[in-house]
């Protein structure tokens, strides 16, 4: 069984297929303590792990130093302001201003499937049972359901929490981690994500001292800045220099939200470690009338002695095959070409019928039209929540377009934002409340528009009405849905004084509400959520969309380093990423046009310039890239994922390979960023392989046509000639007898 009480020991273990995670009830009082995290285990008494038999002993044997107790306890979830004087998990305050809260152990549930969380993204179909702890603290009337969910096959677990007032008087939530987790400190590292625009997700290794270290945002959306995910890796793992990831133990955490987060590891006086992630307290408070209840997002959390490469591949498996949803999670998406850095605002429907035509020439099969169609937006500075054709632009509005792009044999895909309203619109001059801002200030602008307020019921069934009525009047089969700015004077014309601190999290429960619902109005449309590029790249958005845009910074050498982050968490699957114009529009560097190819191959696929204007030698290359997408889209997409080297951490060149899960075929992209006079070929070990089988060689001319062993390929190499140049690459690909 994947959940089991052992109660013998009063032992709740939860089993993956090579992990075990065991939690212990501690004293009459029912203290529950985090046991183990690890290596498979037997079903064994493993409670001398929560150190009660040690000074100061549990309360049942010595209450004079209870406070003593809570401070060193490894508890399942912490709770506030009563001795533990680590970071808590949840913080209560009552009508008369107290704060303590001790959540303690009360019944249990094992399920069949885990319960799902109340207009949250969660994952689904956990092939092992669930696990529910009903805790309380009778002092408040607060109950706490602790969910446990069990992926055996991935080697995940989900953790979410429930609290619900049962008492008699109102009660106000100031905190609620997802979870909670004490564990030994073994001289680990922590890695994180960190970023700006056009540089998302590069990873930061740090080693762990005293006191607190964390990331977080505070922006209302995950951010470009810091990414919920942290690792603690087993010092020493995974950082030679040629950025090799398939050694060590590895434990990792990730958020299903796209809103304010933290994520936090706490080195104690004992030399132990507690872990937290949820949501970030700063700016949260939500009221608790008597009888209602709140849902934390959901945590999922691997364990991996495989080193990185295992923490990748259980978050791959989980996301992929539990998480996103819809007709597009297993199926090949259309090779697009979007106008953005094509034309920007300048276009109009010859312009973009012209584009259309020469890429339908070529093999592209969408064309994706992005701002500037709507209101009198001719720039950024006005009309969003004016979800009207200009007509002046496009005459017949998107109907004629469509009509044409479809006689080209192509779909039709445009561009929302949806979330945002513009000072210059018909819609804020009608209802200027609608904008997030506090009465007694300005609000402030970014990108020259404010957020709307999508805690507002109202405020929600425009949008949706609006973007419903963009959608039904052609025939669009393609959305990317934009956020281009964060949100800033947290203030909502309908929420009471007493509720302010909600807003926050009301707003991203209205973001998943809105997505939700035009999912089910157009169940076949493809979505691709974006924010100024990748700032709500999370696996809270994935539930919605089955690809996401990576970064505004299309050049491909850059995308080496963002991708390589991303891809740390996500499948390739879900990265958006397109071959784009040089010099690149964001660093204005000028790389191959075949290197673009094959760093775009990675994710998605598709074009971000004009086609019309490429050199003939470019334009010819479009029908190869849009081949070799055919002939490998489906390996990428569903294999496994496998990082040879780091660019970002070598800074000379990058290597990673997909394999297919029956190891009959893989595919190594390699490219070297830069060239090194006076050197022989670079010689580079691959992974995944099935060693008892023989790999056909193609794209490294003097391996050509032979049969390799896959133990050799793996451990003794392949040898990588040098090319003429910076930014070179290749693709080389095997395929078993």
């Amino acid at each position: 069984m994947a959940v089991k009480y052992l109660e013998e020991y009063k032992i709740f273990k939860l089993d993956t297929a090579h992990t075990s995670y065991c939690i212990g009830i501690a004293d009459v009082e029912g203290f529950l303590g985090h046991i183990y995290y690890g290596k498979k285990v037997g079903d064994e008494d493993l409670n001398y792990l929560l150190r009660t038999c040690e000074p100061p002993f549990v309360p049942f044997r010595n209450n004079r130093d209870r406070t003593s107790f809570y401070d060193q306890f490894p508890f399942e979830y912490s709770g506030n302001g009563l001795g533990d004087y680590r970071e808590s998990s949840i913080i209560v305050r009552t009508p008369e201003g107290g704060c303590g809260v001790l959540p303690l152990f009360e019944s249990y549930e094992i399920l069949e499937k885990k319960p799902k969380l109340q207009g949250l993204p969660a994952t689904f179909d956990n092939d092992g049972k669930a696990l529910v702890l009903h805790c309380g603290d009778p002092a408040l009337g607060l109950k706490v359901d602790l969910i446990y969910g069990v992926f055996e096959e991935a080697d995940a677990i989900t953790r979410s929490v429930i609290v619900r007032n049962d008492g008699e008087k109102p009660l106000w939530l100031e905190k609620i981690y997802s979870v909670c987790m004490d564990m030994e400190d073994r001289g680990y590292e922590m890695l994180t994500l960190h970023g700006s625009w056009a540089r998302e997700r590069q990873m930061d290794f740090r080693s762990l001292g005293y006191g607190k270290q964390s990331v977080g945002s505070l922006r209302g959306e995950t951010s470009h800045q810091e990414h919920p995910f942290l690792a603690l890796l087993e010092r020493g793992a995974d950082r030679e220099r040629d950025g090799g990831q398939d050694r060590g133990e590895v434990y990792g955490l990730q958020l299903v939200y796209s809103g304010n987060f933290l994520a936090q590891v706490e080195k104690t006086q004992m030399n132990t470690l507690r872990v937290v992630m949820g949501i970030h307290p700063e700016g949260f408070c939500w009221k608790l009338q008597p009888g209602e209840s709140f849902t934390a997002p959901e945590a999922i959390l691997t364990f991996s002695d495989q080193g990185l490469d295992g923490m990748t591949r259980s978050f791959h498996q989980v996301i992929r095959k539990h998480l996103i949803r819809g007709p597009y999670r297993n199926r090949k998406r259309p090779i697009l070409i979007n106008n953005w850095e094509a034309t920007y605002f300048d276009f109009n429907t010859e312009k973009l019928l012209k584009i259309a035509e020469c890429a339908a020439g070529l093999g592209i099969e969408m064309l994706v039209m992005d701002d500037g169609w709507f209101g009198h937006r001719n720039d950024d500075s006005s009309s969003l929540g004016d979800w009207k054709v200009n007509e002046e632009k496009l005459p017949g509005g998107l109907s004629a377009l469509a009509e044409g792009v479809n006689r080209l044999g192509m779909k039709l895909g445009i561009w929302l934002e949806p979330e945002m309203i513009s000072p210059d619109s018909e819609l804020y001059r009608a209802h200027p409340d609608w904008a997030i801002r506090l009465p007694e200030r300005e609000p402030a602008l970014c990108r020259c528009q404010y957020v709307l307020d999508l805690s507002r019921r109202e405020v929600r069934d425009y949008v949706f009405e609006s973007v419903c009525a963009v959608l039904h009047s052609a025939n669009i089969e393609y959305v990317k849905w934009d956020m281009n700015r964060q949100l800033s004077d947290l203030g909502s014309a309908e929420l009471p004084a007493d509720r302010a601190g909600e807003l926050y999290h009301r707003y991203v429960l209205g973001v998943y509400e809105l997505q939700e619902r035009l999912l089910a109005e157009f169940p076949e449309l493809l979505l691709e959520n974006c924010s100024g590029g990748g700032a709500r790249f999370d696996a809270g958005m994935l539930y919605y969309s089955p690809q996401i845009w990576c970064s505004d910074d299309t050049d491909a050498i850059e995308r080496l380093k963002i991708q390589e982050g991303t891809a740390l968490l996500y499948p390739l699957s879900a990265m958006g990423a397109h071959v784009s114009a040089c010099p690149n529009h964001a660093v204005g560097r000028v790389t191959p046009f075949e290197t673009r190819g094959f760093v775009a191959l990675a994710g998605t696929f598709g074009y971000e310039l004009d086609v019309t204007r490429l050199s003939e030698e470019e334009r010819a290359q479009i029908p190869e890239q849009i081949r070799l997408y055919h002939r490998y889209n489906d390996l990428v997409r569903e294999g496994e994922y496998y990082r040879i080297a780091s660019y970002q951490r070598n800074h000379e060149y990058d290597c990673y390979m997909v394999v297919s899960r029956n190891r009959r075929e893989a595919l190594v992209t390699y490219v070297q960023v830069l060239n090194r006079p006076n050197y022989r070929s670079r010689v580079i070990r691959l992974k995944g392989l099935d060693p008892a089988k023989r790999y056909l060689v193609e794209g490294l001319k003097h391996l050509e046509g032979r049969r390799i062993g896959g133990d050799a390929l793996m451990n003794a190499g392949l040898t990588i000639p040098g090319m003429w140049g910076d930014f070179r690459g290749m693709l080389i690909h095997m395929t078993a007898e």
